[in-house]
């Protein structure tokens, strides 16, 4: 029998005190590289415990996603006691613990200074909306970063949300990766760390690493919307004669001169670089001829079905993909869910069996595996009995009185 190797977190320990997805996001990247992440929500569950979307029986197939491989523990975190309970999981969590993930409001008790007065190597990672302390959420910072004014087509003069919540996922890595970094740091010195993220901070970190902000103050010609259209290069979706769409790419030389051979379009290109006095091989050339070349090469896909489309595109260099919707993706048994190696059947307590990812990091060719997330406070006897000695007694009186949940 094939032994399966440590993960490479084996042996860390988080206390995650959090809601939504940024921070139950980084913790369960951490729970899916191998640490113990004990996630600690309020009795009856935080804000997000229903949230969408949800099972046919009401169950939070969102709170499921994030939370999968982690332990769960429930306390009343407005009791004194109650938060010293935590305080006591934190200092109690061994060589490799001390680290504190959250995006809570700090309460009496819980701040980093309390902790770090416990543990002086504490690792104190906390989220923010904003960097003053204000409030904010990923659909906040994008109508703040300018995102939403270059989403869309390019007649629509209201702002566009998109559903993807970029700055928390993103936003989420940056809290592993701090994490990680302050662990190596306290494995070297002993020292611990006070780290704090704000959401508005990642997104407008993205927005001049990307080069949008630094155009902005540069250009006099803002940028604008272009719909489905690349910018700065030739890209966009096209329609198939079976009303299917493809979006379709080119970035490289190679990729466009693939591109005009199969639509055998090369002799009008030609002609057309010789009447404008450019070469489509210059990716801002493209970009600036853009609706010319959509007319050109419109009516080659609007002429073919699908299935054609596909088998001339694929032995080329030319990026492209159809689009499909989540239930395309969910239903098709041969290149949707079922066929990815990313994907395992689930059975998840209360909502049932479905297929789920597991970490997209291959660590010595090694899938790991979607976990169940934990039913809310199942781990509280097995957590508090173990780091914290609790006798059976104790645990007793604890549900008693509400300082733990049930």
């Amino acid at each position: 029998m094939t032994s399966v190797p440590a993960r490479p977190l084996a042996g860390m320990r988080v206390i995650e005190l959090s809601s939504f997805v940024a921070s139950p996001l980084g913790g369960m990247t951490l729970a899916q590289l191998g640490a113990d992440v004990i996630r600690i929500d309020p009795v009856g569950g935080a804000a997000d415990r229903k949230r969408w979307p949800l099972a046919p029986n009401g169950e939070s197939l969102y709170w499921a996603g994030l939370n999968q491989g982690k332990r769960s523990v429930t306390v009343d975190l407005r009791s004194p006691e109650g938060a010293a309970l935590v305080a006591d999981l934190v200092e109690a969590s061994g060589e490799n613990g001390g680290i504190v993930l959250t995006n809570a409001r700090a309460r009496p008790g819980l701040t980093y200074e309390d902790l770090a007065q416990r543990r002086p190597d504490l690792i104190h990672v906390q989220l923010l909306g904003r960097r003053d302390g204000g409030t904010a959420v990923d659909y906040t910072v994008n109508a703040t970063c300018g995102f939403a004014t270059v989403t869309g087509p390019e007649t629509h003069a209201a702002p566009i949300n998109h559903v993807l919540p970029a700055w928390d996922v993103t936003t989420g890595l940056y809290l592993a990766i701090g994490i990680l970094a302050a662990e190596r740091r306290r494995s070297r010195t002993g020292q611990g760390s006070q780290l704090t993220v704000s959401l508005e901070d990642v997104a407008l970190a993205t927005a001049g690493n990307l080069g949008y902000l630094a155009e902005a103050q540069l250009r006099d010609d803002p940028r604008g919307r272009i719909g489905n259209q690349v910018y700065g290069d030739f890209g966009r979706d096209f329609a198939s004669a079976d009303g299917q769409h493809v979006m379709v790419l080119v970035l490289t030389p190679r990729h466009w001169r693939h591109l005009v051979e199969v639509t055998g379009t090369g002799a009008v290109i030609a002609a057309l670089e010789d009447t404008l006095g450019v070469s489509f091989e210059v990716a801002s050339e493209r970009y600036g001829h853009r609706d010319l070349l959509t007319g050109l090469f419109q009516p080659w896909f609007g002429a073919r079905k699908f299935d054609e489309i596909q088998a001339a595109l694929e032995p080329t260099a030319i990026l492209w993909s159809r689009y499909r919707t989540f239930t395309d993706l969910a239903q098709d048994q041969d290149t949707g869910l079922a066929a990815h190696p990313l994907m395992a059947e689930l059975t998840q307590p209360a909502i049932g069996s479905y297929l789920a990812p597991g970490s997209p990091l291959l660590y010595d060719e090694q899938q790991t595996p979607a976990e169940a997330a934990p039913d809310l406070g199942a781990h509280n006897d097995e957590v508090l009995s173990t780091l914290l000695s609790c006798s059976s007694a104790r645990l007793t009186d604890l549900r008693a009185r509400g300082v733990i949940g049930q």
